[in-house]
């Protein structure tokens, strides 16, 4: 496991030096893209209102505590993660358009989204680590550079683009083979599962969901 400082706008070496399981700090600029965004870009058509991927390859799948002042400037606190495989149906034509080479959220996707949708693009996934890190992670903003189709949106779904300055950490949770991390360590889980288990009684309460299948309660 490495740490590494990581342009939003990396170089396809830098991107394919990425490892599972490597801390990454982001610096750059970076703009946050919700089902919002995609439905407006995507489905409506709209112009993307900066320059991608040359501005920025980093895609956060974020709702940021922020607000607009009276006079048009900002203020960001906490920038929370959102679950990003509610927009795994979007990536695909978003990575083609965009040029996205970052996907940062929480929670991740599955190996077969990551193989079928980030490889082609050559993208891989960030994850954030662990929960309640959004104050953390928002001392990692340098400011916020500006706000787009937040009248359309709303301030939740709109696009935030954020100056980062070791913005993190970030986990990486899948490479430019596919590969998953939650995944793999699952499966290392599972495996032990069964010794974990030996010698406790059997299911009783089956009709409220209990079983016997141990594998039941691996989250994939």
């Amino acid at each position: 496991m490495k740490e590494i400082r990581l342009s939003t706008t990396p170089t396809p070496e830098a991107v394919s030096q990425l490892a599972l399981g490597d801390i990454v700090y982001l610096d750059g600029l970076m703009y946050t893209a919700r089902e919002g965004v995609y439905m407006r870009a995507l489905e409506e058509k709209a112009n993307i209102p900066i320059e991608l991927p040359s501005e920025s390859a980093a895609n956060f799948h974020c709702s940021p505590a922020a607000t607009i002042r009276e006079d048009g400037s900002f203020a960001m606190g906490a920038v929370t993660a959102t679950a990003s495989f509610r927009f795994a149906k979007w990536l695909p034509e978003w990575m083609a358009r965009s040029g996205a080479k970052l996907i940062v959220g929480k929670g991740g996707m599955s190996s077969k989204d990551y193989k079928d949708y980030f490889v082609p693009n050559g993208a891989v996934y960030l994850s954030t680590v662990g929960y309640g890190t959004g104050a953390l992670l928002g001392r990692g903003v340098e400011r916020v550079e500006a706000v787009h189709w937040n009248r359309e949106l709303g301030l939740a779904q709109a696009m935030w683009v954020i100056r980062c300055n070791r913005m993190g950490p970030f986990i990486v949770a899948s490479d430019l083979d596919g590969t998953c991390l939650f995944e793999r360590e699952n499966a290392k889980i599972a495996d032990n599962l069964a010794r974990v288990y030996r010698g406790t009684r059997p299911a009783t309460l089956k009709r409220f969901g209990e079983t016997d299948d141990r594998t039941d309660e691996v989250i994939g």
